[in-house]
């Protein structure tokens, strides 16, 4: 396997053949979680850019090379968007103090981005009909993760109201 293949496929966890999505954002939640727990936010924020950079060449160039548009195996998209979602979630469960907060932020990181990546409502869905190449496949995922972490937010929060 190529270095290329290897990144793109979130480390082969994009040639699953059910669902390489949910695999790959399963992939990369422990990859996520201990950096940052072991190199904190700012680490994990730093590599989610360098991956969606460095994505959006690979995926173009990946594309150019074999001819299809957002290949299924391409998983590196669901990393930076499930590492969003997840560093948005966790920033609001460190300030609540019910039990089990911080596992709830990683549960409902992975359930909202996946419902929005899946979903795509609205400029989710627009980027990935209209932009072409590896800044389409990369942003959809960026805005979903984004979207996805608003989401656990705004949950944990109430429930925080509640509790």
């Amino acid at each position: 396997m190529t270095a290329q293949k290897l990144f793109l496929t979130f480390f082969g966890s994009g040639l699953s053949p059910k669902a390489p999505g949910t695999v790959g954002t399963l992939a990369s939640l422990p990859v996520g979680l201990a950096i940052l727990y072991y190199l904190g936010m700012e680490t994990l924020f730093l590599i989610t850019l360098t991956i969606t950079i460095v994505g959006i060449f690979e995926i173009n160039k990946y594309e150019k090379a074999t001819g299809i548009h957002d290949h299924q195996q391409i998983v590196i998209d669901e990393a930076a968007g499930m590492w969003l979602s997840l560093m948005i979630a966790y920033s609001a469960a460190i300030t609540l103090t019910y039990p089990y907060v911080e596992v709830l932020a990683i549960v409902f990181s992975f359930a909202a981005f996946r419902l929005f990546d899946i979903w795509k409502p609205s400029t989710i869905g627009w980027i990935d009909r209209e932009v072409k190449g590896g800044m389409g496949v990369m942003m959809d995922d960026v805005l979903a993760g984004i979207a996805g972490g608003l989401l656990s937010a705004v949950v944990l929060i109430g429930l925080g109201r509640l509790f």
